[in-house]
């Protein structure tokens, strides 16, 4: 089947920014390359990611622009990812989990981005490759941006000012002297399988603490959204994880709906009623485990597992630690 790589336009405007701010030609260039113009009035639309690509590389080569796919980053932030991917970021309990949720929907960025975690020592390295563009030159500056925005996911956990140790790149490509400057902690690598920043494991305990607020996407049709929902049930199920947890049929009855409509919402939203409940007994648990020296096991049965063993599974699948490791490293921090 013939397929057409698409780009969301919101990625192209930094770099048309730059131009126009040099006084190049910009409209001329868009239009030499088949990239619809004017992009401000279509940011949120897509645009062909190969004729893009193009398109940036001969405008960096006629203007004599060095890092060009740098300096785009250097315009970029948080908020030009979906609106949605911003959402289940806000909603995830610890960082491992929004990086799962960036993995998942990194192909609504761009059509042929693959994103994925590989574990590496005391680290792990966030990837990303676009599909089918093996030999391609010049993918460096769409490579920026794909770090720039796993960089900015780790942030809103981290820390505003948190690096990477490395940056590496999938193309032949050595940033400049100047740009490296930018980085004074970071190594950068080039011609990988792939383009990664690594992060230490001990981050990906973290808690989301961003104080940027992330509106959650306007549902249409009448009746609280899946976000709404979300937030209603991290607010009452905390106050029954030490007795019998409410069924999904018995809370989709105080709502009001079927069980069906209840998991329907939950699912446009990519969560599931088990996902929240996971959320609600982490998030019990690492206050636990963060403020008081309970034993591990009283934690599990405070925070509604029966189990110390399944308490401890599922702890590390959201957090990628256990309980005792999560506490030894909260409380360095």
């Amino acid at each position: 089947m013939a397929n057409i790589p698409l780009a969301r336009s919101q990625f192209l405007l930094p770099f048309v920014g730059i131009l126009d701010e040099i006084g190049a030609p910009t409209t001329s260039l868009l239009e030499r390359y088949r990239v619809p113009s004017p992009l401000e009035t279509k940011s949120d639309l897509y645009v062909p990611l190969l004729p893009t690509i193009r398109f940036v590389q001969a405008a960096q080569s006629t203007q004599g622009i060095k890092d060009f796919g740098f300096l785009a980053t250097q315009r970029l932030h948080y908020s030009h990812l979906r609106e949605k991917t911003r959402a289940l970021i806000a909603h995830s309990p610890t960082l491992l989990v929004a990086l799962r949720h960036a993995c998942n929907w990194a192909s609504r960025e761009d059509t042929i981005l693959s994103m994925w975690i590989e574990h590496d020592d005391d680290h792990v390295r966030v990837c990303s490759s676009l599909a089918r563009t093996n030999g391609l030159l010049h993918l460096e500056h769409s490579q920026w941006l794909q770090n720039i925005f796993s960089i900015y996911i780790v942030r809103q956990f981290a820390g505003l000012n948190w690096t990477p140790t490395t940056i590496a790149f999938e193309a032949r490509y050595t940033p400049s002297a100047a740009t490296q400057s930018f980085w004074p902690n970071t190594r950068f690598l080039s011609d990988q399988r792939a383009a990664w920043i690594s992060i230490p494991i001990s981050c990906l305990s973290l808690s989301n603490h961003s104080t940027e607020l992330c509106p959650p996407p306007q549902d249409h049709e009448d009746g609280p959204s899946g976000y709404d929902i979300v937030e209603i049930l991290k607010l009452m199920l905390p106050s029954y994880l030490d007795e019998e947890v409410p069924t999904l049929a018995e809370v989709a009855e105080m709502a009001g709906v079927s069980t069906r409509t209840f998991q329907r919402k939950l699912s446009d939203v990519d969560l599931t009623y088990s996902d929240i409940l996971d959320t609600v007994r982490f998030e019990s648990a690492s206050t636990l485990l963060r403020d008081t020296d309970s034993k591990i096991i009283e934690v599990a049965f405070a925070s509604g597992y029966s189990d110390p063993a399944h308490f401890s599974r599922a702890f590390r699948r959201i957090s990628g630690v256990t309980p005792r490791q999560f506490r030894e490293q909260s409380r360095l921090r």
